[in-house]
């Protein structure tokens, strides 16, 4: 009978109750205290006590009872993936507004785990005929391409020295620039600017523009970057990339 209970709605509801009272507490309750605040019979909320203490959820202690690791840890959890799903959700937004301004496919790149690459994590392809198209998952190298210029703009100065010493870089098209020396001043241009833009570098006829989105803590966490055919480049991207790249960051709490 008291198995029946436990699995039933009333229970469920009753272990959110009890999980709320206490996180709400600022001291740990006892077994009356919470029978009270659920207005519910000592020996119910005593079974669902035993099956939350099992899991770890709460820890008993000298006949009352806190929170324990495991309700924490949901709890850190829960703040992760809101946060990790506001993130998302913003830079597309930003993504939405860069793409009716400038006509031109939008991606939003991030740097590989392995220190050497990029990869497109969200795309939103431009609806004109002629378009640059390239798939979510989809890796380039650092060096040529303008999203991973700025992320290697906003390297701190020894972690960017590092990479250049280590780096032997291929040429991808005839206009590749794979001088150890003219990538540095390329990239020190970018910080200067916040943008880098390329041209026939990791592709033929094909041109980026790119800025560094940062999060509240000042991280840049990933490139904003407008690619299409180099035909179509004109004067005004820049601006357009680095505005919308500013809006973004400050919506995600980066202050300058």
């Amino acid at each position: 009978m008291e198995q029946r209970r436990s699995n039933s709605p009333q229970s469920v509801t009753r272990v959110i109750r009890i999980l709320e009272a206490l996180c709400a507490a600022s001291e740990p309750l006892s077994l009356a205290q919470l029978s009270r605040t659920l207005d519910a019979p000592k020996s119910s909320v005593a079974a669902l006590l035993r099956g939350l203490a099992e899991a770890h959820f709460v820890i008993v202690s000298d006949g009352v009872y806190r929170l324990g690791p495991a309700a924490f840890g949901l709890g850190s959890a829960l703040v992760e993936s809101r946060r990790r799903f506001q993130t998302s959700d913003l830079i597309r937004d930003g993504m939405r507004r860069l793409a009716a301004r400038s006509g031109e496919t939008v991606l939003f790149a991030v740097r590989d785990q392995d220190g050497q690459g990029i990869t497109y994590v969200d795309v939103i392809e431009s609806t004109d005929t002629v378009r640059f198209a390239v798939s979510v998952g989809d890796r380039r190298p650092l060096y040529c391409t303008s999203g991973g210029r700025v992320l290697l703009a906003a390297l701190p100065e020894d972690e960017l020295h590092e990479y250049l010493h280590t780096l032997n870089p291929g040429r991808l098209t005839d206009d590749t620039v794979i001088d150890k020396g003219k990538l540095a001043a390329i990239v020190e241009q970018a910080r200067a600017t916040g943008v880098a833009q390329t041209v026939n570098q990791a592709a033929s006829g094909a041109a980026g523009t790119a800025a560094a989105i940062r999060d509240a803590t000042g991280a840049a966490i990933g490139a904003l970057i407008v690619a299409a055919p180099s035909s179509r480049l004109h004067d005004a991207l820049p601006d357009m990339v680095r505005e919308e790249a500013e809006r973004i960051s400050d919506s995600l709490g980066y202050r300058q």
